[in-house]
């Protein structure tokens, strides 16, 4: 790639963020597609998020990710909002516009895209999420707007999880999603399977031989399950959802399509699903280094 006058730039907002594959990802895609950007990543310490907005504006960057911790904080700070993204009410994405930047959040867009990828269809689906902080919360809000059957929510305190649960349910008007404490599980209803979205970092790298629930039972019931954890490749989740007859996935798929959506909103243009699986192989291949 040749970077002359107008080459537009884009980054990653966070701190910290050298850990970061999103410049690998963003300036491959923009090198496959002949685009004339360029990605790098932004450090901003705290306190410093409204100067860097502003900053990014003023110096004409054409977008932004945003990563932690800054992904609620910087929704005070566009100038629109996307429907998902405020009903998240966390931003991953900024988008220039005349006045600022339109947030958006393709974290969530991004799983969905990859479900669909791997061929799980969330729609009519009975759901679990495990977990009930933020993440948890942007899944049952996904689910909603893909019209899944119902949630459920299973999470250690189960205060955290009715909260979730009387939110969302606020958006649905409907009881679209019930709470229940992880040794609860035996009180999910009928006897289907359902779809299981792994939503904390329980199992995440060092601690490899963590999972939230543990008992073979549960897995028994869980037909394709997704870890949204992607370090180490092969979670005790994954591994459990596995000898219990399930499908399982990582989160990897994930971080590569929120970062292709991300590319299709600064630059107008669509990539192709060949393009997303050279994609997918470069982030296996670097998160095994």
């Amino acid at each position: 790639m040749i970077y002359n006058g107008e080459t537009r730039t884009c980054g990653l907002i966070g701190n910290p963020v050298e850990h970061t594959l999103s410049p690998l990802l963003q300036n491959y895609l923009a090198e496959e597609t002949g685009t004339n950007m360029v990605y790098v990543p932004f450090h901003v310490e705290k306190g410093r998020l409204e100067e860097a907005v502003k900053g990014a504006h003023a110096l004409n960057l054409l977008g932004c990710n945003v990563t932690v911790p800054y992904k609620t904080d910087v929704v005070k700070y566009v100038t629109e909002l996307d429907d998902m993204a405020a009903r998240i009410g966390a931003v991953n994405t900024l988008v220039r516009n005349e006045h600022g930047f339109k947030g958006y959040n393709t974290d969530m867009l991004g799983l969905y895209r990859a479900m669909l990828n791997d061929g799980v269809d969330p729609e009519g689906r009975e759901c679990v999420i495990l977990g009930a902080g933020g993440v948890a919360r942007a899944v049952a809000v996904l689910l909603l707007e893909k019209k899944a059957s119902h949630v459920y929510i299973l999470n250690r305190t189960l205060e955290r999880a009715q909260a979730i649960a009387e939110e969302v349910n606020q958006m649905a008007g409907s009881e679209f999603v019930k709470a229940y404490t992880l040794k609860e599980y035996d009180k999910l209803p009928g006897d289907q399977k359902f779809l299981v979205i792994q939503a904390t970092n329980v199992g995440m790298h060092p601690h490899i031989e963590e999972v939230v629930i543990e008992e073979e039972a549960f897995y028994e019931r869980v037909e394709v399950g997704y870890d949204l954890i992607f370090n180490p490749g092969d979670t005790r989740f994954m591994q459990m959802t596995s000898r219990g007859g399930g499908k399982a996935y990582n989160g990897a798929k994930m971080l590569v399509y929120q970062g292709i959506i991300a590319f299709e909103l600064w630059n107008g243009i669509t990539i192709s699903q060949k393009t997303a699986e050279v994609v997918n192989q470069l982030v296996a291949e670097a998160l095994k280094k």
